[in-house]
Order: C-alpha cells, then sequence, then structure tokens
C-alpha cells in the first residue's frame, strides 16, 4: 500500500506533504458503490470514504488548519472531518489508493501559495493597433450601405 516516511513538521510548511505520514490519523470506511461492476457492484463494497479531523491532527500546525478549513470547506462535514471518497474502480484497494492520492492532492492545493497579480496598463503599441482595427471596422461597415447618389 502507499506508505509515506513521516518526516519533520518542518517539511510540511516547505509544502513537500508527500513524505509525511497522516495513515495514523486517516480512517476509511466502505460501502456499495454505483457504476461498472454489473451485479458485482450490488453485493461488494468497493466505494471508500476517507475520514481526516484536521482539527485534531498532531501533524497539522495551526496555519496549515485554518488553510484546510478555509481552502477545503466544501469536502469539510457538519462535525469538522474532511471526506474524500472514491468509487471509481472496482476494487476497494485501488478505490482506497484513489482516495490517499486525492487527500493528498488537495492538502497540497490547500497548502500552495497564491500569487499576486501585478497590474499592467496596456502599451502604446497595443492602444495604436486597437484604434486603426476600429477605423478599419468603420471603414468596412459605411461600406456595406446602399449607395445614395445624393450624398
Amino acid at each position: 500500500m502507499l506508505r509515506i516516511i513521516f518526516l519533520l513538521d518542518s517539511m510540511l510548511s516547505n509544502g513537500d506533504i508527500r513524505n509525511t505520514d497522516f495513515y495514523s490519523e486517516l480512517k476509511f470506511t466502505s460501502s456499495r458503490s454505483g457504476g461498472k461492476g454489473g451485479q458485482h457492484v450490488n453485493k461488494v463494497s468497493t466505494k471508500v470514504e476517507l475520514h481526516f479531523d484536521y482539527m485534531n491532527s498532531a501533524i497539522l500546525n495551526d496555519e496549515q488548519k485554518r488553510l484546510v478549513g478555509l481552502k477545503l470547506q466544501s469536502l469539510i462535514n457538519k462535525e469538522g472531518v474532511l471526506m474524500v471518497v472514491a468509487q471509481e474502480e472496482r476494487s476497494q484497494l485501488m478505490n482506497k489508493r484513489k482516495a490517499v492520492q486525492k487527500f493528498y492532492f488537495l492538502l497540497e492545493k490547500a497548502f500552495r501559495k497564491v500569487k499576486k497579480r501585478v497590474a499592467t496598463k496596456p502599451s502604446a503599441k497595443y492602444h495604436k493597433k486597437r484604434l486603426e482595427t476600429k477605423k478599419k471596422h468603420s471603414i468596412q461597415k459605411k461600406l456595406r450601405n446602399k449607395w445614395n447618389p445624393d450624398n
């Protein structure tokens, strides 16, 4: 299975979340899922739900807990547990691996720093080209009018 080596908490702050072992804090439940598999689906529990109580985590610091609560709030239930569901595969083991992969991806996404956008002004060349295009378009529309000898 996907066993990840536990490193220091400082690795979390550097964004290297994949090298941190969360398995002691993860809980898995399985149930019947829909999808491909035919009659097999109706009798085997392949859907996997990963539960992570991020507020009581010993691995995450307070800032990381705040980020998880803020950025992943759509995946957090009323009890404050982060839930990740996987039911794409036909085997429980594969769905468990997919759920863990999604979990790590979501944590990386939550801890990623967003770059601040630097506002820029349009260049003089762009401004000139835009005006020329407008003039061409205007002339083109005028040429579409019917010819009137009085004008």
